[in-house]
């Protein structure tokens, strides 16, 4: 009795009563979006929110479970989790059914279950376990390797799996070693490159080698004060380009102008390589792989873009970049999630009142797009209140992790803001338009027993862990 005490005592019950109204509300926002005349029972468990009841059971129970357990088995297993989960994923590729495109399911009778929703807590833990670990730290190459390998195997699986999206967010796990002490600058490049990602598909070879080329001179006048140097290297550059064109046209050659351009840039890292090493500047010489690495990274663009993606991502990502206009084809989904979401206006049209939503207008509005109802039967300020709900939500598992004692815990905890942050930024961005749609759930909203499960006993070992710090039992 005095055990069970000092647990309930010692739990967050504020992260634990956040939790609960977001599931709460998520099952209620399922049972709006699917509900019909012929099916309106909230507890009919032929339906979907019949079927989430089901789920949110035993996920309480799991949650329950997981409170009363011995924390030392999720540092002491982790790897033995992580390697379960990933011959779970390999099986699922054997046994798998395809759902949406994807094989990521593993059916159990009527019910399937996707392994990749429950890599996330699995990866989670082995990179703590990694992180934590007795001399560990984030400098030199092979501390990079070993993080790189732990993150690298359940992305190519999942990849194998034609689950883009769920791939994706093992790329928020950025965060922890940001907080482990990745530097600053690696982020910050990590974030240029996916803006230049975008530029390559808006605009074509050439602007971007010279938008490269001008950034390049400018950082380095930035850092060197040299203004004299990045003139005549400027010069040169343009000098190079002007005599290729002009010998391409005395000759009449079909030289292209990226070939043009490209030409002096790769010059222009040559000759930076040996003003770095004359004059001993080191940052020259990363100003130099700079250039090369990001006009690399344009060049290859296409060829990914082409090439790796499916082709419904090609098509999402030109649709919101708008590059092409397909509202009745590829991009039907957030058109009418958008229409959803705006005809909700400020109040919203009310509870179980949603015309889009009712009709079923919008597809996957109980999984994917089940923000789209919040957006229409809640409006504005409904949509508001969930949004400010999950964000502390997650500001409050932020606090918990940063109070950890332990590194193990407290680099846990920080997966597990991050994972729960890319789910939720992606999820209500790609309903409104702002991002391409993936296929992620809204944590704790989407129906489905597999993402529920794992965002619960994800959140509760953190939890659990929280609650033994204070060293009562």
């Amino acid at each position: 009795m005095q055990r069970k005490s000092n647990i309930l005592r010692n739990l967050d019950w504020i992260a634990v009563i956040l939790y609960i109204m977001l599931v709460v509300m998520g099952w209620l926002n399922i049972y709006a979006a699917v509900l019909s005349d012929e099916h309106r029972n909230i507890f009919d468990f032929s339906q979907r929110y019949g079927k989430q009841m089901v789920w949110i059971g035993f996920a309480f129970l799991m949650a329950f479970t997981i409170v009363y357990s011995n924390d030392r088995i999720y540092p002491a297993f982790a790897y033995l989790f992580y390697g379960l989960i990933v011959l779970a994923l390999l099986a699922t590729l054997i046994f798998g059914r395809v759902v949406n495109a994807s094989k990521s399911w593993i059916p159990i009778g009527s019910f399937g279950l996707q392994p990749a929703e429950f890599a996330k807590v699995a990866t989670a833990l082995a990179l703590a376990k990694l992180m934590s670990g007795y001399g560990f730290k984030l400098s030199g190459l092979w501390s990079y390797v070993k993080v790189g390998l732990v993150l690298g195997f359940p992305v190519g699986i999942i990849l194998m799996q034609n689950d883009t999206g769920s791939a994706l967010v093992f790329g928020s796990l950025i965060l922890v070693l940001y907080r482990e002490g990745l530097p600053g600058w690696v982020l910050a490049f990590a974030a240029f490159l996916v803006l230049l990602f975008i530029l390559t598909l808006i605009y074509n070879t050439s602007t971007l080698l010279i938008f490269l080329f001008v950034l390049t001179v400018f950082l380095f006048i930035f850092y060197t004060r040299r203004y004299k140097d990045a003139f005549r290297i400027t010069l040169g550059a343009g000098g190079v380009s002007l005599l290729i064109y002009l010998v391409s046209v005395l000759f009449h050659l079909k030289v292209s102008l990226s070939v043009i351009l490209l030409v002096p840039l790769v010059l222009s890292v040559l000759i930076g390589l040996i003003y770095a090493y004359a004059n001993r500047l080191k940052i020259v010489y990363l100003l130099a792989l700079f250039l090369l690495v990001t006009v690399g990274f344009s060049l290859s663009t296409d060829y990914v873009f082409e090439r790796v993606l499916d082709v419904h991502h090609q098509k999402r990502i030109n649709d919101l970049l708008g590059i092409e206009n397909d509202p009745l084809g590829w991009g039907y989904n957030v058109n009418q999630s958008k229409i959803a979401i705006g005809s909700g206006g400020f109040w919203g049209k009310g509870y179980l009142s949603g015309t889009q939503t009712k009709f079923n207008f919008v597809p996957e509005q109980s999984t994917d797009f089940i923000f789209c109802t919040v957006g229409e039967e809640w409006g504005f300020l409904g949509s508001t209140v969930v949004v400010i709900l999950i964000a502390s939500f997650l500001l409050r598992l932020l606090k918990i992790a940063e109070r950890q004692t332990e590194h193990f815990a407290r680099i846990y905890g920080y997966g597990v803001v991050s994972i729960l942050f890319f789910h939720a930024a992606i999820n209500i961005g790609m309903t409104i338009g702002l991002v391409p749609v993936i296929g992620i759930p809204l944590p704790f909203f989407s129906y489905g027993g597999s993402s529920l499960w794992a965002f619960t006993i994800m959140v509760f070992i953190l939890l659990k862990f929280d609650a033994e710090r204070y060293g009562a039992y």
